[in-house]
Formats: C-alpha cells, structure tokens, sequence
C-alpha cells in the first residue's frame, strides 16, 4: 500500500495496524519523523519537483487525503496493481468560503476526480459536497478498483 503525501502519517500508522505493510512517502522530513512502526516504510520525496520515487512498483492501493498534485494522476493510477485500489480525498471547489487550500489551483473541479479514473478504474463510492466535520469544507471522495468488471446495481 501507498500512502501518498502522507504527512504524519495518520493513515499509514492505521493501515499498519491492520496488518499491511505501507509506504509512507512526503517531503516534509519533521512530518515523516513521526510516521514510525512496524510495516511502514517512509520515504522523504518531493513528489512536485523529484522522479516519481516508486519506478517500476505497483501498489494493492494508493490513499490519498487532502493533497492535490494533478501531474500525479496518470502515475498514480498506472502503479495502482491488478485489483488495486485507490481511495482519494481532497478538497475541491468552493472550499475558498471556508479557508485553505483557496487556490484553484489545489481545489478539485466538479467532478474531477470521476474524470481521472473514468474507463480506467471502476468506481465504487464517490461524493462531493460540504463536509461539516472536522472542519467544514467543499471535499470530494472516491474510492476506485483497477481492472474489475462493471456490475450492474441491484434495486
């Protein structure tokens, strides 16, 4: 598993408990000093301005929380492996009526994240829309699978 711009690690200390092994990668060297424990394996990258740090690797699943780097995107979903997931939260328009990010530039469009991955993952779960917890804020979610068959939703 990938936990991509993972600051302290929040994430990654999660998914390690649960058994899996995880690397945790972000630039900022204070914020990746508290990602430690077993199964993580942190790594110091600038994700904006370095190589992809992970050439050749792919991923059971790629979390993404509260970080937009949109260079990224045909990368992360080319390391995604067979069957692999991505889950991908961040903040979108709108969001300048509550506070940081403001910059279009770190703000998801409507709709962004269905435009990444469509025909290339199946989505599983997917929101937009006001968040009021823990801070309010305009967020979209989604959670994909790479290389699954559609199924129809039963009523």
């Amino acid at each position: 598993m990938l936990d991509l711009a993972c600051g302290s690690g929040r994430h990654a200390r999660y998914l390690a408990r649960m058994g899996f092994r995880v690397d945790a990668v972000d630039r900022d060297v204070e914020a990746l000093a508290k990602v430690e424990g077993a199964g993580i394996a942190p790594l110091q990258a600038d994700l904006e301005g370095d190589a992809w740090p992970y050439p050749g690797r792919s991923f059971a699943a790629v979390v993404v929380c509260n970080y937009l780097w949109r260079a990224l995107f045909p990368t992360l979903l080319e390391s995604l492996a067979p069957d692999g997931v991505l889950i991908y939260e961040t903040f979108a328009a709108g969001n300048e009526r509550y506070g940081r990010p403001s910059n279009p530039d770190y703000l998801l469009r409507p709709g962004e994240l269905l435009d990444v991955v469509r025909g290339r993952l199946q989505v599983v779960a997917f929101e937009e829309g006001f968040l009021e917890r823990p801070k309010p804020a305009i967020i979209q979610r989604i959670c994909a699978i790479k290389g699954i068959e559609p199924r129809p939703i039963q009523p």
